[in-house]
């Protein structure tokens, strides 16, 4: 049985992007912070169609 959906916080999606932007890897931070890489990508894709104030209000 599932541990159900996880919630991440917007500091925590913009870091874990920032950080696979700086080292090019983000199956890597996806490892290291313990989330699939998908989600990664997906934040990336999010952050990069939006200015960075409309990104923070909404990367719930």
């Amino acid at each position: 049985m599932g541990t159900g959906k996880r919630y991440y916080s917007k500091e925590f999606k913009l870091k874990a992007v920032e950080l696979s932007n700086v080292r090019g890897n983000a199956r890597e931070i996806a490892e290291e912070l313990g989330v699939k890489a998908d989600l990664i990508y997906r934040w990336r894709k999010e952050l990069s169609s939006k200015s960075h104030l409309a990104v923070r209000a909404t990367l719930n």
